[in-house]
């Protein structure tokens, strides 16, 4: 006997984003769809769920609504959120529509969901709840003054400060944007956005819309949730983790443009300096492969000529020093840098890799566990043996240690970042 599964719809996108209008526009479709809803909303008084209730689509009675509150469902509710999407199971729903508050990180959400059966068999007798779907909506006012040039944010409300690095990562983990408030752009300012989102995830479908206002149908039993097709979707995954020699290709054609537009518009040669990137070394940790300064290019896309919007990875075997590292992000970091991320490690604990993640004026730097260089001799050669791409990209000096963060911005000037971050390095 086949065992029953029910398509969750699950919403995304920061306070004020449009998200309960575009919830309310699903509960009062046409079609006899039987919706139950789970929100979640971390204050004292679940707003979100009030706002549903008054506008008649669902009664204060009716047990499809489920109201999760006094804590977010991507950490402290997690097992809440089971519970309920079992309870929900039972009841004999098409669809379970979630609205996760809007400083939840929808990673973790959906690895709640897609681990139930494995967690929580228990949970799951009545049926199997399956993510078809992660929908973030996108303020494009909103976007445009706080994102589309990497401005800082003016802003001092509490908690404001983390606009930026929530929806990066709700951007960047979803599988359609809903870009709404579009009429309150211009043209002109709509595309530069659409190529700021295109910068940062380059797979989701942008639907354009005024208070949620489109055709439903493009949300539901789509299918386009995978775990692993969603977390890697991110340019940031995505450039790190190119093949060498699809980037040392890229790289070439970099070159050759760069050359070749200089030769035309100033009628000079402009050279690098190529010294540090004799050593071809590369590396395949946890994230993947990348290779020092480069540069992607959005062929035929106008609005990456148009805007400036470019990516290029910062790659060094050499430790940061910790001070100086602290200082250049602290005190120079270029403000048209719209998100960076990737792996470093410091002098002062060359044992210890770290990832850091810059959104705007956030930035975190968290452990990301040892380096395999650091494993006893005899685990080292059984793991050196074992798998090939730590065999191929393993440094005599270094072993796998690297500096490997992705930039991506407008107008970068990756000269001036190599070499800002260059001065950071200092010997193992």
């Amino acid at each position: 006997m086949s065992t029953k599964t029910t398509p969750v719809l699950l919403l995304t996108g920061y306070l004020g984003s449009g998200k309960t209008t575009l919830l309310n526009r699903i509960l009062s479709n046409k079609n006899g769809i039987k919706f139950a809803v789970i929100v979640n909303d971390i204050g004292e008084v679940n707003i979100d769920a009030q706002l549903i209730a008054k506008g008649g689509i669902v009664g204060n009675d009716d047990d499809s609504l489920v109201a999760l509150q006094n804590g977010c469902i991507c950490c402290t509710l997690k097992m809440d959120l089971m519970q309920q999407l079992s309870d929900l199971m039972s009841g004999g729903f098409d669809y379970i529509v979630i609205e996760a508050s809007g400083i939840c990180e929808p990673e973790p959400i959906a690895q709640t969901i897609c681990s139930m059966p494995g967690m929580a068999p228990q949970l799951c007798r009545n049926g199997v709840p399956v993510l078809d779907c992660i929908v973030t909506v996108v303020d494009a006012l909103r976007l445009k003054s706080e994102f589309a040039s990497g401005d800082r944010l003016t802003s001092t409300k509490i908690g404001e400060e983390d606009i930026e690095n929530l929806v990066i990562q709700q951007i960047e983990f979803c599988n359609i944007i809903v870009l709404n408030k579009i009429s309150e752009v211009t043209e002109q300012e709509a595309r530069h956005i659409k190529e700021v989102i295109r910068a940062l995830q380059p797979k989701a479908e942008i639907i354009e819309a005024d208070y949620c206002d489109f055709d439903l149908d493009k949300l539901l039993n789509t299918g386009l949730f995978n775990f692993e097709k969603t977390v890697t979707a991110a340019t940031w995954i995505q450039e790190i983790e190119k093949p060498l020699e699809e980037i040392e290709k890229e790289e070439d054609h970099h070159d050759h443009e760069h050359h070749h537009d200089h030769d035309h518009e100033h009628n000079h040669e402009h050279h690098h300096d190529h010294e540090e990137e004799e050593d071809h070394s590369h590396c395949d940790h946890e994230h993947g492969v990348c290779h020092c300064h480069h540069h992607h290019h959005h062929d035929g896309e106008g609005e990456a000529e148009e805007y400036g919007i470019g990516t290029f990875v910062y790659y060094r075997r050499k430790p940061f020093d910790i001070n100086k590292f602290d200082w250049f992000v602290a005190k120079n970091w270029p403000k048209n840098i719209i998100r960076a991320k990737g792996i470093c490690y410091f002098n002062d604990n060359t044992d210890m890799s770290y990832l850091f993640e810059q959104a705007g004026v956030q930035k975190k730097l968290t452990e990301a566990g040892q380096w395999y260089a650091t494993a006893p001799e005899d685990e080292l050669q059984r793991m050196l043996a074992t798998e090939p791409g730590l065999m191929r990209d393993w440094d005599p000096e270094y072993g796998d240690r690297m500096e490997k963060i992705v930039f991506i911005g407008q107008k970068l000037d990756r000269s001036a970042i190599t070499e800002a971050l260059d001065e950071c390095l200092t010997d193992l």
